[in-house]
């Protein structure tokens, strides 16, 4: 039993960290997050690397479960 709540911990943990990363990612692409010092297009594309990365991490952990 106690494994089944590991698991669920696990997942919950998991899908809190995607949905994190997919803010932060489309924070960044649309303006709404800025890093200071850093000219905004490049911002742009390391949101949208995040957002690439994010969902390109969680097909491949639903495909390798």
């Amino acid at each position: 039993m106690a494994k089944q709540g590991s698991k669920a911990l696990t997942f919950i943990a998991w899908l809190t960290g995607v949905l994190v990363s997919l803010a932060v990612g489309f924070g960044m692409i649309d303006g709404v997050l800025a890093i200071r010092w850093i000219p905004t297009i490049i911002t742009n594309i390391f949101g949208w690397i995040v957002v690439i990365t994010t969902l390109v991490g969680a097909v491949m952990a639903i495909l390798s479960k």
